[in-house]
């Protein structure tokens, strides 16, 4: 197997060979099939693989922790490749729950599929089938992820591929309530305490995005390098904070981002109505008539770019925004202090250190 020196490349090999086995075993299921394996494809084509870098990077940090260089194996690679299948999937349902139309500057996926029934001359409403489509696509690409963590997990002995599994599996539950969690506070926030918006905006990006996005790589390639208790607190004890800040450095993103960098139209995040901490700290700073102002504005999918740049203003002119990257610097802080004296690969350490700035100061 490839050495540890470009990660992405082979992961993103690793996913070449995946869906070439896919497509042959689909060949004789017809046109509209292929069209169907196509676009699952395309919905991991590309993206920073990040995900998959802290999988690599977190059974570096231990396979490596003696000090020698140990080749990357079959195992890792497949599940590090594995997660990118598993977050296109999530993305896929993702786009349909936030009504979004663009995705890495392109077309989100029930948009390409409702484009494609246009274009094919086919009958009944294009929106619709789009939509069932997305939904069958991202049920195919978490199918697809379990396959190909299988595939590398047949020639693991049984406790590390069982420890691999645990950690998958709670993965995969943590981020489907975070998702949900994520909706639902779109709604309950009008019922809850003003005071608890904030603790309860952290709660969804824990689950939603911390664990899922940094904390569990890091800790599912831990598993398959057989890490310890120790190893696995110190990779844990840094990969949650770092996760926190991906995601609210995301939120900030989502509210001040530039379209060309991010893929996403400026200002996304108020229309799809997202209850962030950058929104608890707003409204907290607002006497309760722009409170309510700002809440019949956050969640309209018509408002014009005055609307948006008005609601930006106010979150800087709240200290909204200055306060949400203080915490991002927080959490970055404790992330970094947690590998001290951790008995993980020195290179290692310094490599998920260069992948948490990565993360947390990204413009994209």
């Amino acid at each position: 197997m490839s050495s540890f020196s470009d990660p992405k490349t082979v992961v993103s090999q690793r996913l070449d060979t995946f869906v070439t086995s896919q497509r042959s075993h689909t060949r004789e299921m017809g046109s509209e099939a292929a069209q169907f394996v196509n676009a699952a494809a395309a919905a991991f084509d590309g993206g920073k693989r990040l995900r998959a870098r802290f999988c690599i990077a977190g059974w570096k940090a231990v396979a490596e922790a003696s000090g020698r260089t140990v080749p990357l194996t079959g195992a890792v690679v497949s599940a590090a490749a594995s997660l990118e299948i598993f977050h296109a999937g999530a993305l896929v349902h993702d786009d349909i729950i936030d009504n979004s139309d663009t995705r890495r500057g392109g077309p989100a996926a029930h948009r390409a599929l409702e484009a494609a029934h246009v274009s094919s001359g086919w009958v009944g409403n294009a929106a619709s089938f789009g939509r069932a489509g997305a939904i069958l696509l991202g049920d195919l690409l978490v199918a697809w992820s379990d396959d190909l963590l299988e595939e590398g997990l047949s020639d693991s002995d049984s406790v590390t591929a069982a420890n691999a599994r645990a950690e998958y599996a709670r993965m995969r539950r943590d981020v489907t309530v975070g998702q949900f969690l994520d909706v639902a506070e779109e709604s309950a926030f009008h019922s809850a305490p003003d005071s608890e918006h904030a603790e309860r905006a952290l709660r969804v990006a824990s689950l939603k995005s911390a664990r899922y996005s940094i904390q569990q790589p890091l800790l599912i390639g831990a598993a398959l390098a057989g890490a310890d208790t120790s190893q696995r607190h110190a990779l844990s004890a840094f990969g949650h904070p770092v996760g926190m800040a991906f995601q609210l450095r995301d939120d900030v993103l989502g509210v001040f981002g530039d379209e060309a960098i991010t893929g996403k139209p400026s200002g996304d995040d108020l229309r799809e109505g997202k209850r962030t901490v950058l929104i608890a700290y707003m409204r907290e700073a607002l006497d309760s008539g722009a409170r309510r102002v700002v809440d019949e504005l956050i969640g309209d999918p018509e408002l014009t770019p005055d609307q948006i740049a008005s609601l930006q203003q106010t979150i800087i002119d709240t200290g909204a925004l200055e306060r949400t990257e203080k915490l991002i610097a927080q959490f970055a802080h404790d992330a970094d202090r947690s590998l001290s004296g951790s008995r993980l690969s020195n290179t290692a350490v310094g490599e998920l250190r260069d992948l948490a700035r990565a993360a947390t100061a990204r413009t994209a």
